[in-house]
């Protein structure tokens, strides 16, 4: 009679011993009590900072001129859609904006070679005030949601998903798009909505 083939399991875990187990030693073995909660303690319960500037979700620090911290892939997104990067700004916000670009972003840009030399052609403008970085690492995602985190009187300009997903979850903080030939923005109090 042939034998029947064990299939190996995946995903199993492996199977733990209890702290109460008579194998374990009674210098190792560690009893954990539950503690019953004191009826007539006062609860503490710890709410994360909030900024001064934001009364519920509007942020009050936002307000002409808008600055705006642009991020490497919108300026890819903005040359392949022919919009110049000022000027749709001002068209989007009717109002005097305010471009900001850090060391991070500027490096990502230059580190992607000759194929995006148009683009860090196109931040080079002297409209685009530079930010430096004084943070370790190289990662320019991370620099952009710590300065939006501290200071809530930027915009973000990006086309990335994931920052977009960062961002949304910081409350007060714009985010601008590229879509249609145009710049758009979401989250923007007083703004018209694509």
């Amino acid at each position: 009679m042939p034998k029947a083939k064990k299939s190996r399991k995946f995903a199993v875990m492996k199977k733990m011993i209890k702290p109460t187990d008579s194998r374990i030693k009674p210098d190792d073995r560690v009893i954990i009590k539950k503690k019953k909660p004191d009826p007539h303690e006062q609860k503490v319960n710890e709410a994360p900072q909030c900024s001064s500037a934001l009364f519920f979700q509007y942020n009050t620090q936002l307000g002409p001129p808008y600055r705006i911290l642009i991020d490497t892939n919108f300026v890819n997104f903005a040359i392949k859609n022919k919009v110049d990067l000022v000027k749709g700004m001002m068209d989007c916000l009717y109002a005097k904006c305010i471009p900001y670009i850090t060391d991070c972003v500027m490096g990502e840009l230059e580190r992607l070679g000759e194929k995006y030399r148009l683009a860090l052609k196109t931040i080079k403008d002297p409209r685009i005030e530079k930010l430096p970085c004084v943070h370790k690492g190289i990662y320019a995602d991370d620099c952009l949601v710590n300065r939006v985190t501290q200071h809530k009187c930027y915009i973000v300009a990006t086309s990335d998903v994931d920052l977009k997903r960062r961002i949304r979850k910081i409350p007060g903080v714009p985010i601008m798009g590229v879509a249609q030939g145009r710049f758009f923005i979401e989250r923007m109090p007083d703004a018209p909505q694509m």
